[in-house]
């Protein structure tokens, strides 16, 4: 089984354990995983939103920029992933990427095993494009400052991912479905706030 055959979860395994450094930046892990495409790179840059794994403070705006960077290129239809040198130079200690890898490993496997190429007359820049719109909204609900709200859009884009990567149109759909729900929620909830800080007060 060569590389680009593993299994995401096993690959982004691979990574952590050939990096020997104790701290590697955005643009290293870019580089060791573009060769999978935007699926890989999105997939990892929503699992700190997605766990609940103690990072220090910035990580998860640190990983939504990306997602914004990467849907609008998906959407353009660009081949090659591209991010800002300065967002390529931050770094990220291993401890921290090999916690956020081996929590989100388990959950991982048990959605790739349930995986399987379908609808696979769609072709994959298409499904890149669609994924790369409904990331970009996923990632306007991410990027709001609301407790809670960001973990079904984060799944959303993190499922999407894992079926663009296995070529699998029924997850990328489950995908869409999930986030499409935390975007729901997040709606909810600030029409909720906006009501309580409108309606007047009778006391």
């Amino acid at each position: 089984m060569t590389i680009k055959e593993r299994p995401t979860s096993d690959f982004l395994a691979i990574v952590v354990v050939e990096n020997t450094k104790e701290a590697m930046t955005v643009g290293e892990i870019k580089n060791a995983l573009h060769e999978r495409g935007f699926g890989i790179l999105m997939a990892i840059a929503a699992l700190p939103i997605c766990l609940p794994v103690p990072v220090p403070p910035g990580y998860t705006t640190l990983f939504s920029i990306p997602l914004f960077i990467f849907s609008v290129q998906m959407i353009l239809g660009m081949r090659a992933p591209w991010l800002p040198i300065w967002i390529e130079k931050k770094s990220i200690k291993r401890s921290s990427l090999e916690k956020i890898v081996t929590k989100a490993n388990p959950w991982l496997k048990k959605i790739e095993n349930r995986m399987q190429p379908r609808m696979t007359y769609i072709s994959v820049q298409t499904w890149e494009r669609i994924i790369g719109i409904f990331s970009f909204v996923f990632a306007l609900s991410i990027a709001l400052p609301i407790p809670l709200t960001n973990f079904p859009p984060g799944w959303g884009i993190l499922v999407m991912s894992l079926g663009l990567l296995n070529r699998d149109g029924v997850t990328i759909l489950i995908g869409m479905i999930i986030g499409t729900i935390g975007i729901g929620i997040t709606m909810i909830v600030l029409v909720m706030l906006w009501m309580g800080i409108t309606m007047p007060s009778f006391y």
